[in-house]
């Protein structure tokens, strides 16, 4: 029904304006007496073989949501009522930004995927912090971390510290994002000297707390070889406790999208199942040359139960979606979760 009926309907509009009707229409459902019910009826499975253990956390099950979607923690207790184990909210900034000119969301439904340059808009710290005040759910919150769009590259450390410090409270696991490529001159913060700056400040921060919390990276999947073993290097000198792999991508290569559409809506982040092969191949260059040192969280082309399974199978502890979730609606968490109780090694 999803697929035949309602995503036909919804892809009639700009995305960025469904994107907010969802989010109503979660509230609104999520509202009435017995709707939990309902839905952990028709979405969820709870079962012992699922829990997961990652970096100290325990999760009811393997499937997240990535950060991107419920950036302002405006649904976070709605998406977890759909089966997901974990919801990454973000990315927050330490102000409220409005992010890029609009429009900044487009769809390539020939490929799966999106485009985005969407630009870290979000309310800002504060206000996200008094949103997650609000959770009744019992799955993990992540919290995703980066900069104002002005601030410039040689004061980041100041904004990814005040992020972690506002949301250190509230949130279960942080990741420093520096890998969108929407934002102008982030990238750059991928360079060993500025990343080593940003995570060893954060992470000075965590160990003055009095409980340590998970420290992830995201990476991006354009990253080269040499910079994946600059990944692995700053994770070992730095001390932090995993990786999310991978983030959006500029690269336009592969798509059955016509070429013209593609040119016409210019810059920002592929996402969807274009990705799929990257993402998988930077998982298990990541597990495979650190020898399995840190854990990964995999993001990127999971539209389906069995890109999931790669995903884990090619060193992943835990998947995330977002695109897919877009394209295949609100039973993929729990046909991901199906698959992999039928699935002896990932078990």
């Amino acid at each position: 029904m999803y697929k035949s009926i309602i995503r036909p309907f919804l892809f009639l509009f700009y995305a960025e304006d469904v994107h907010h009707f969802v989010r109503f229409c979660l509230n609104f459902f999520f509202s009435i007496p017995g709707s939990h019910w309902i839905a952990k009826r028709l979405f969820t499975i709870n079962d012992k073989r699922l829990e997961r253990e990652v970096f100290g956390l325990k999760f009811a099950n393997p499937v997240g949501i990535a950060a991107g979607f419920d950036k302002d923690a405006t649904m976070f207790n709605e998406l977890s009522y759909l089966g997901f184990g974990h919801i990454e909210i973000g990315t927050v900034t330490p102000k409220g930004q409005a992010g890029n000119p609009k429009p900044r969301l487009f769809r390539l439904p020939k490929d799966k995927a999106l485009i985005n340059r969407m630009g870290f808009n979000n309310g800002g710290v504060l206000a996200t912090c008094e949103n997650l005040k609000k959770r009744k759910t019992k799955a993990i919150i992540g919290a995703n971390l980066g900069k104002n769009t002005v601030t410039p590259n040689e004061n980041a450390v100041d904004d990814y510290v005040a992020v972690f410090e506002g949301l250190y409270n509230e949130a279960a696991y942080f990741v420093v994002n520096v890998s969108c490529p929407n934002i102008s001159d982030l990238h750059e913060l991928q360079d060993q000297k500025y990343l080593e700056a940003i995570l060893n400040a954060v992470m000075e921060k965590n160990t003055a707390k009095p409980k340590l919390k998970p420290i992830l990276l995201k990476v991006s999947p354009d990253l080269n070889d040499g910079q994946l073993d600059e990944v692995i290097t700053v994770i070992e000198k730095t001390g932090i406790h995993g990786v999310i792999a991978a983030n959006t991508s500029v690269s336009r290569e592969g798509l059955t999208t016509d070429e013209e559409k593609v040119k016409s809506i210019a810059n920002g982040g592929l996402s969807g199942k274009p990705l799929n092969k990257r993402s998988t191949e930077v998982i298990s260059y990541l597990h495979e040359n650190s020898k399995g040192a840190f854990p990964i969280i995999a993001v990127g082309g999971i539209i389906n139960a069995e890109d999931a399974i790669e995903k884990l199978e090619a060193g992943a502890s835990l998947v995330q979606v977002y695109t897919g979730f877009i394209y295949e609606g609100p039973f993929l968490a729990k046909r991901i979760n199906k698959a992999i109780l039928k699935t002896v090694n990932v078990i």
